[in-house]
């Protein structure tokens, strides 16, 4: 162990002159490229050799700022000590310049704080849930969508989000589905790509960007039953093919952070697993970033039975490869125990400069030592920037998913109807709307589903309104209720409000029934052991059917629901659709919107199926893949990548460029979309391919390519794909390592997982 250096009374002016010559030289300037790579590594080498073991504890610990007067001066004490290098849950811009006050003026070294939130959809802007983003297909409009989050985050002086979430998520009863891209590695390595992008622009640093901060590292989709916060048991096959490709994407798309999933992987928590922080994430891949634990995951390592003590979590969490500790709200950080640790010899200084050197390299690249505060007087202006809103409308719209509608029920003539009975819980439910993950802090409206109808309505239609049924409360209290607080409201008699809404639904031309799941039921510590619709919901859809009158049904869900065979005539599901939600759901209502989204997930029919998802193996009788169950179909209600237009679509002349091609080549693939409808449309070609046979047994589809785009009637696009060596190749347990196998593939191009038009293709080795 490399011994503590006391700091004298005279400090090393030399270092000390050459970190203010580098500040001066870019104070008040606004980068346009990134800092030299050299300038960033003698400035954080100049700052290291004057601080103290506990200076360095501080930089590495991050706390919640709760706005409570006790807990809230107890930690503006601790900022002032400078045992805080970092802070989240602030986004009041008066606030923070405050706690970066206190960092800058009463600590000895005035390094400045990093500001962190979870901006997940949005800040002030809300945007639909991730799902939902996924669901649009769009990745140059996510990757826009979270630049405009990233703005107004900027704006008010949050340095750092805790987004995009990457976890493949397979079994629709997790909660945490709501954050991710579905169950697909290569849809959810696109969207992962394109929201670093978004958050972070061109450099880290970048005006009016954040720092994109992928989690949870790795596999915390795969809880057991579902369950949020259960250990994770994964093969290596299953982690390196479906798992990992995300966050590989998210690292070569430049993230700056990492955060590292709490829940026990394989039987180690991999917030101290060396295995998959170091081995991986550093070694293979060569992330460059510093890597934060979820909340409390260091401390929790002697919960998991991995340590006696946080001395011993501290050092084990430290020595796998966290950089930062996000500590466990309202209590102490186990990170302070590392100066005790580092003077001990359990930690080497080695150790405990290469995590701070990490955590000062990301304040240097954000500029956060020349620009430590945010100017309160702009901050408004781009919250409220109306082309915000606009781009929320959009992205509402591009992630609607229309799954059925029979009879060409939708859109709506406005010409042909006189009166609409909008009915359900969700219809005129303003914080549903937004979805999970939005609080009172970030200082956002919604137009609700009622609203919107209403003004695109407005005299020329009657609009009845009942709220049918109310959502039922949870067993167990939300974790975020302390931060997001509702106004009771008065009880509901909703056996009268069913016979209320059914004689709406009787006297109007059609009904618009928004049901679903409460904002609430999504998201972290939101599993659900059944799909079914929440309270009597189910009891008001099929008295609304049973009326025989026209039924839409708007779904506000982050997962499949079990809609028991309903018979109404079209259903759209539109996720948590975010601030302009109402706005968006009236013009794809209406027609001014065409949906063109497709699932991100496959729609299981009820829980008892999950998980089931598209891309697994043959097995030994792929004939009776649907008939496991000897009670119903083991298929799904709505294959993966499925979903309908208001036009129909027609795929011809599949062309594979060559019939063989060598390992290492690329290939491409053409096929002619024709819109044969008479209205224009968006449709999502996407394309699968199926390994023959190999080192390993491959599943039957693997998704491969995608494009979306925009038929005219009548019109034929031609669309290319280009397959590269790395679609071809994945990670054998029988080699331990990638491989690219000589055999023959299968191709396919269509507008679902389902796609039948097909082709094919060899690798062949040279003689």
């Amino acid at each position: 162990m490399s011994p503590i250096r006391p700091l004298s009374a005279a400090p090393n002016l030399f270092a000390l002159a050459s970190l203010t010559l580098l500040v001066a030289t870019t104070a008040g300037r606004e980068r346009i490229a990134p800092p030299d790579e050299e300038t960033v590594r003698a400035r954080v080498d100049a700052l290291i050799q004057q601080m103290t073991s506990e200076e360095k504890a501080g930089q590495l610990t991050q706390y919640f700022y709760l706005p409570f007067p006790p807990l809230a001066e107890k930690l503006s004490q601790s900022v002032g000590r400078g045992e805080a290098g970092s802070l989240l849950f602030v986004t009041d811009p008066g606030q923070i310049n405050r706690l970066q006050r206190l960092a800058i003026a009463k600590t000895r070294l005035k390094i400045p704080l990093l500001f962190g939130f979870d901006v997940i959809h949005g800040l002030h802007t809300i945007f639909p849930v991730p799902l939902g983003m996924a669901a649009s297909w769009d990745p140059q409009m996510v990757e826009k969508a979270q630049s405009v989050a990233a703005a107004e985050a900027r704006a008010v002086g949050i340095h750092w989000a805790f987004a995009p979430m990457l976890d493949i998520a397979r079994d629709p009863r997790w909660g945490r589905m709501v954050e991710g891209a579905g169950e697909d590695p290569y849809l959810g390595s696109a969207m992962a790509a394109a929201q670093v992008r978004g958050f972070q622009g061109p450099f880290i640093g970048s005006a009016g960007h954040i720092i994109a901060g992928p989690k949870h590292f790795a596999g915390y989709g795969a809880a057991l039953g579902g369950r949020d916060y259960d250990e994770v048991d994964l093969s290596d096959s299953q982690l390196w093919n479906v798992y990992l490709p995300p966050f590989k994407a998210a690292v070569d798309a430049g993230a700056g952070n990492i955060m590292s999933a709490y829940m026990g992987l394989n039987g180690v928590p991999a917030s101290a697993n060396m295995w998959l922080l170091t081995k991986v994430l550093r070694e293979t891949w060569e992330f460059k970033g510093w890597v934060v634990t979820d909340s409390g995951a260091v401390a929790s390592l002697t919960t998991h039975g991995l340590t006696l003590d946080g001395q011993n979590a501290a050092v084990r969490a430290l020595q796998a490869g966290v950089d930062m500790e996000m500590a466990t709200p309202g209590k102490p950080a186990a990170f302070e125990f590392l100066t005790k640790a580092l003077a001990e010899g359990k930690v080497s200084q080695t150790e405990l400069d290469r995590a701070v050197h990490r955590v000062l390299e990301a304040k240097i690249r954000m500029g956060l030592f020349e620009n430590p505060y945010v100017d309160e007087g702009k901050s408004a202006a781009v919250l409220e920037d109306p082309a915000h809103l606009a781009m929320a409308r959009t992205a509402a719209e591009r992630s609607a998913v229309l799954l059925r509608n029979e009879g060409g029920l939708l859109p709506l003539d406005a010409h042909r109807i006189k009166s609409i009975a909008v009915i359900g819980p969700l219809a005129d439910a303003e914080r549903d709307t937004l979805g999970p993950w939005v609080f009172k802090q970030n200082g956002t409206r919604a137009t609700t589903v009622l609203v919107g109808i209403r003004a695109r309505a407005g005299n020329a239609l009657r609009i009845d309104y009942s709220e049918g049924v109310r959502m039922p409360a949870r067993l167990y209290p939300s974790p975020f209720a302390v931060l997001d607080r509702t106004v009771p409201r008065p009880p509901l008699d909703e056996s009268a409000e069913i016979g209320r809404a059914t004689a709406l639904a009787h006297g109007a031309d059609v009904t618009v029934l928004v049901l679903g799941e409460a904002q609430e039921m999504s998201g972290e510590m939101a599993s659900r052991s059944t799909l079914d619709l929440p309270g009597r919901q189910q009891e008001l859809l099929d008295a609304v059917v049973a009326t025989g009158k026209p039924v839409i049904v708007v779904l506000m869900s982050a997962r499949p629901l079990d809609l028991k065979d309903t018979q109404a005539g079209a259903i759209l599901d539109v996720w948590y659709p975010g601030s302009e939600g109402g706005n968006a759901v009236a013009n794809l209502l209406f027609g001014e919107a065409a949906p063109g989204g497709k699932l991100p997930f496959t729609w299981v029919r009820n829980a008892a199926q999950a998980p089931l998802f598209y891309s697994h193996l043959t097995t030994h009788d792929p004939a009776n893949a649907d008939k496991r169950y000897w009670n119903e179909s083991s298929g799904p209600r709505y294959p993966f990548g499925y979903g309908l237009s208001y036009t129909t679509f027609e795929y011809a002349n599949l062309r594979v460029e060559r019939s063989v091609i060598a390992p290492g080549e690329p290939i491409d693939v053409t096929v002619d979309l024709k819109n044969t409808g008479t209205r224009a449309g968006d449709e999502v070609a996407q394309l699968y391919i199926h390994q023959r046979s190999g080192t390993s047994a491959r599943p039957i589809r693997e998704l491969k390519g995608f494009q979306r785009a925009t038929v005219k009637p009548g019109e034929v696009r031609n669309l290319h794909f280009r397959l590269q060596p790395d679609d071809l190749r994945y990670w054998s347990a029988v080699t331990g390592s990638w491989v690219q196998d000589a055999t023959q593939f299968d191709v396919w191009i269509g507008g679902s997982s389902a796609a039948d038009l097909t082709g094919m293709f060899e690798v062949k080795r040279p003689d």
